[in-house]
């Protein structure tokens, strides 16, 4: 019996860094700072939460767009970060994770031959999710220093069949941040073109040394083309709940919805009863957040400091990055990840596999610093002796 042969939709598309990296930290029992997920569980009353709304019999589909007193808690919170009002029926989605939002945001405006920018090293999604809704990235590497936008570059590879640019800040993995005269720049930049935004902010809340985060949500010129994205799991210490949300005007958000119903129509609901209520009672669980990811940044990197690596404390996210070319210049940074896992047990995400063309030399590898102190300590211990 004969079967079909499958033409690949994506067949550049194959395991991820991050679940190779997970594995082999789970076979050689090292230390995972790979992924990007804490080693702590979120706040005792957001998880008594669920529970009580599970027993409750919180268990059917929930609206399509998102609970309504979810979407409230996310405008009220908007409001109260920012200074803007979204209105939360006509602008805010509740989705199943940041990565859906993204996916259904390009599928919603995105047609066959349109190109999207993003700037290298990015996320390893936004690229899949163009070319299944049949564009092409074009992709503009940052600045090899700071990782800020090169205006140059941007503006040479803007054209007329450009229909997206996306953006990240704080930004995955760099920990780099946007500041409001680059977004100045870039409303300036695409003033009088048919261009929309993404602006993932999954990380809004991770930002330190005192820097506010600065959002596309508040800035109306980029706003009024934008879908902006964040997420429950990162801010409430729950990446497996897999809940985040997007902002975006009435008639983006209208388009979008039209591809989220189709895709997963709904949210968990329970965790989205649950996620309303905590919101509700602890309003200030956003302002700690920075003081608290500040705290295990600081820690870790004066941790670091004996070592080998050289580095820059971040800006923002809960993402190191290290350069290692004192120690293993020989290496580039796959081999190096590998290295690290399996000789001295601390699993790590090489950069390099976040850009198109990863630049000649480079020698980075990225760290996650969202894990308890202990996690941290043996960490550093074991990267303190390479």
């Amino acid at each position: 019996q004969g079967t079909a042969m499958i033409t690949s939709k994506l067949p550049n598309v194959g395991t991820t860094i991050f679940t190779r990296m997970s594995q082999l930290a789970t076979e050689t029992g090292a230390l995972n700072l790979s992924q990007g997920f804490p080693d702590f569980d979120g706040p005792q009353a957001l998880r008594d939460a669920v529970s009580q709304h599970i027993a409750s019999g919180h268990n059917q589909y929930a609206p399509m767009t998102g609970l309504p007193a979810l979407r409230q808690q996310v405008a009220a919170k908007i409001s109260r970060s920012y200074g803007v009002t979204v209105d939360a029926d006509a602008e805010v989605t509740i989705t199943p994770g940041a990565t859906q939002a993204i996916f259904c945001a390009i599928q919603a405006v995105i047609h066959p031959g349109d190109e999207v920018i993003v700037f290298d090293p990015c996320y390893d999604s936004y690229e899949p999710s163009v070319e299944l809704a049949g564009g092409r990235c074009v992709h503009v590497p940052l600045a090899l220093d700071d990782f800020s936008i090169d205006w140059q570059k941007l503006s040479e590879a803007i054209g007329p069949r450009t229909r997206m640019i996306i953006l990240n800040s704080p930004h995955n993995p760099s920990g780099a941040l946007i500041s409001r005269g680059e977004l100045d720049q870039l409303a300036k930049l695409i003033e009088h073109r048919d261009i929309y935004l993404i602006s993932d902010e999954v990380y809004e809340h991770l930002v330190f040394d005192g820097v506010p985060h600065v959002s596309v949500l508040s800035h109306p010129e980029l706003y009024h083309r934008a879908f902006v994205v964040s997420s429950f799991g990162k801010t409430y210490h729950v990446t497996g709940w897999k809940t985040g949300y997007v902002v975006a005007p009435p008639a983006l958000t209208s388009e979008l919805r039209k591809v989220h119903q189709y895709v997963s129509f709904c949210g968990v609901t329970p965790l989205q009863y649950a996620l309303a209520d905590f919101m509700a009672a602890c309003p200030q669980h956003v302002e700690e957040l920075p003081a608290f990811y500040q705290a295990k940044r600081d820690l870790f990197c004066d941790l670091l400091s004996p070592s080998r690596f050289t580095f820059k404390p971040v800006a923002g996210t809960y993402f190191q990055l290290v350069d290692y070319s004192l120690i293993r210049p020989d290496l580039n940074d796959v081999d190096m990840a590998v290295w690290l896992t399996r000789e001295h047990g601390v699993a790590t995400i090489p950069v390099s596999v976040f850009y198109q063309t990863p630049p000649e030399g480079q020698r980075l590898v990225r760290l996650c610093f969202a894990k308890r102190e202990e996690t941290l300590r043996e960490a550093a211990e074991k990267l303190c002796v390479i």
